[in-house]
């Protein structure tokens, strides 16, 4: 409950500053004139939040899962990648909207527009490579690999996220809106895959004993 009360309730404190042109408006502007530096390199992190880059990272590994699942005679082996593929359709959904209705215009480092608010590069990084972990972490037997999956989509996601506010595509607020969103998205997620698993070793039989 926590993964979904506490994002959604700083989505809403955010959205409402960034809408009423609050104080955190003002903060947010300070520090996005401090972080920014557009470079080369904050421009190649930002890629990362593209659909072009991120989407195929996540259809590869609900491959995988789906793949595996139906090796192992799981009952609904395509639900986990089915619940991906949903959450991912959401992005767009849930982002597209919400840049409407708030028409928040972009920082000075790129031409004037509105519709920044919330990220959906952020939100398509934080989908993407967290629906990845979540989809593979139940198919890896050693704890040095799970950490070691965790470790690199959360490297992803902070270094997309980095990349656009550095490189000035989007403020701060907007990028920490975005994780908000996102976190929503992969807890529902999370049940269904962490469903699917017990289901799963429940009716996995044991090679010595049986049926469990």
């Amino acid at each position: 409950m926590l993964l979904l009360v506490l994002p959604l309730l700083l989505f809403a404190l955010i959205t409402w500053q960034v809408v009423a042109d609050g104080p955190l408006v003002g903060v947010d502007e300070r520090l996005s004139g401090v972080l920014v530096v557009p470079d080369r390199a904050s421009e190649l992190l930002a890629d990362l939040g593209n659909v072009e880059v991120a989407v195929p990272v996540l259809a590869l590994a609900a491959a995988v899962a789906a793949w595996r699942g139906r090796a192992a005679g799981a009952d609904r082996w395509w639900l986990p990648a089915a619940a991906a593929a949903g959450a991912m359709v959401l992005v767009p959904v849930l982002v597209a909207p919400l840049k409407a209705w708030t028409d928040r215009p972009g920082t000075p480092a790129v031409p004037p527009a509105v519709g920044y608010y919330p990220s959906g590069h952020t939100a398509t990084a934080v989908v993407a490579y967290g629906a990845a972990a979540l989809l593979l972490l139940p198919l890896l037997r050693s704890a040095a690999a799970r950490r070691t999956l965790v470790l690199l989509c959360s490297a992803l996601v902070l270094g997309a996220s980095y990349g656009l506010v550095r490189r000035g595509y989007h403020w701060p607020l907007d990028v920490v809106a975005s994780w908000c969103l996102g976190t929503v998205l992969l807890a529902g997620l999370y049940r269904v895959v962490s469903g699917s698993s017990r289901r799963t070793s429940a009716g996995t039989p044991s090679p010595r004993t049986g049926p469990s």
